[in-house]
């Protein structure tokens, strides 16, 4: 037996030496205690914007999951009230800020019904996922069983995606309709414990209720930026109307304020899209590094987790995935558009540098 291999007291398998778990039967390495204490395990500093948990702020994963769907609750409450107050804004501008919000606020709820029971279906259709085959696909479905028992969540629905490139997702409105979808290349290069970590992150997601929240965020913001492109095009191609217009032709102080308002409401049209953006894609990022760790609890195997992570991150570029998008990057375990490295700009990513979910993974090792 290599010293680079550990030989499982239970099967034989032999696995790597850092495997505190059987990546065969399953069998822990450790005992409960040091299991549970690698399962408590904490992220280190992280570089540039990106700050984990410390050891005082998180005591164990639950109440880091329950603080994460506080903050996120509040952040779609921001992208809410960004939403209402475009509405606004271009209503205003038109001399309707009632009607302008009553708009935006129903087209916000027709958005966000249809996300949450008609989007996990668009997210598969775009991204030519078919069910996975009960013979062929066996390892796949087995190893999202073993998951899903260890996360305590019914049995999701198994896709796959027919392409070379290396990626995953889980999407669906809640545990009860979650959805796990994995590429056939994904599948070919992994090795047992480094699917098991991918299948454990999208697992994460799932029980974390990132697939609803991200799904809801997601609409929200692709609301926001309609409605200001349709002001923007209205503007242009209707030569500008409404009240902003009159207004601005108005004499003396009243008219000086009309003006003043005007600009601050076309400002913010003009922005908030962009805030909105900003906002999605920043609590995407925290949840990545959320969905890492809470893969840790489930497989107690960082490094397995941390070798696939490595090979997707070598091939996202030289692979494209068929049917990815603005739309749909986020809901990746790795941005299928575009890898962001530690000294790039994070700020318009949806997900960390992966150098930094390999260094914290690492540091958890």
């Amino acid at each position: 037996m290599s010293k680079s291999t550990i030989e499982c007291p239970n099967c034989g398998y032999a696995n790597r030496a850092a495997a505190t778990r059987c990546g065969l039967c399953g069998k822990p390495f450790i005992s409960e205690s040091a299991g549970a204490s690698l399962a408590a395990a904490v992220f280190t500093q992280t570089p540039d914007e990106e700050r984990a948990p410390t050891i005082a702020e998180r005591a164990d994963f639950a109440g880091q999951i329950a603080k994460n769907r506080l903050k996120s609750n509040i952040l779609v409450a921001i992208i809410f009230i960004i939403l209402l107050l475009l509405g606004l804004a271009v209503g205003n501008y038109y001399g309707f800020p009632e009607i302008g919000v009553g708009i935006t606020a129903v087209a916000a709820i027709i958005v966000l019904t249809w996300a949450l029971f008609g989007g996990a279906s668009a997210i598969l259709a775009l991204s030519r996922a078919r069910p996975a085959d009960a013979v062929k696909d066996r390892q796949l479905i087995n190893l999202v069983d073993e998951m899903r028992i260890a996360a305590g969540l019914p049995m999701p629905k198994v896709y796959v995606i027919e392409t070379e490139a290396l990626n995953a997702f889980a999407t669906g409105r809640n545990p009860e309709h979650g959805i796990v979808a994995v590429t056939r290349g994904l599948m070919k290069v992994l090795n047992r414990e480094e699917l098991q970590g991918v299948v454990a992150h999208e697992m994460s997601h799932i029980r974390n209720y990132d697939i609803r929240f991200m799904m809801l965020v997601a609409a929200l913001v692709g609301t926001v930026v309609l409605i200001a492109d349709f002001f923007r095009y209205s503007l242009w191609y209707g030569r500008g109307f409404g009240r902003g217009r009159r207004s601005s032709s108005g004499g003396g102080g009243g008219g000086q304020a009309a003006a003043i308002l005007m600009i601050i409401a076309l400002v913010f049209i003009i922005l908030s899209p962009i805030f909105a953006t900003l906002l999605q894609m920043a609590v995407s990022r925290r949840r990545e590094f959320l969905a890492d760790a809470s893969a840790v609890e489930l497989t107690r195997n960082p490094l397995g987790l941390v070798s696939a992570l490595e090979k997707i991150d070598n091939h996202i570029e030289r692979e494209p995935l068929p049917g990815a998008s603005k739309a749909t990057q986020h809901i990746y375990i790795a941005n299928p558009l575009k890898a962001f490295g530690m000294k790039s700009s994070a700020l318009m990513s949806t997900h960390p540098p992966m150098q930094a979910r390999i260094k914290i993974l690492k540091a958890m090792a």
